[in-house]
């Protein structure tokens, strides 16, 4: 039971993988609508290489920051303490 329970997860993780990669990529085309509506409102008209790396950086820091260590510490602090 060791290589079946090792390959559902091998398939979990690519499952997993291939959702996170759709999702940064929807993410991604969401910032973009951000960014240039937000430019339109501010009146400029910033070229669509500007745009398209304005929401890089912006969806980048996004997953970056969701994947940071101190969710995890500030998740432990909580999960220790019990209401008496």
């Amino acid at each position: 039971m060791g290589f079946l329970d090792s390959f559902g997860q091998l398939a979990s993780s690519i499952i997993a993988v291939v959702l996170l990669l759709v999702l940064a990529v929807v993410s991604f085309f969401i910032t973009i609508f951000i960014v240039d509506a937000g430019a339109a409102l501010a009146g400029l008209d910033p070229g669509s290489d500007f745009v398209t790396l304005s929401a890089a950086v912006l969806t980048a820091g996004a997953i970056v920051g969701g994947a940071s260590p101190l969710s995890a510490i500030a998740t432990a602090d909580t999960a220790g303490t019990t209401a008496r």
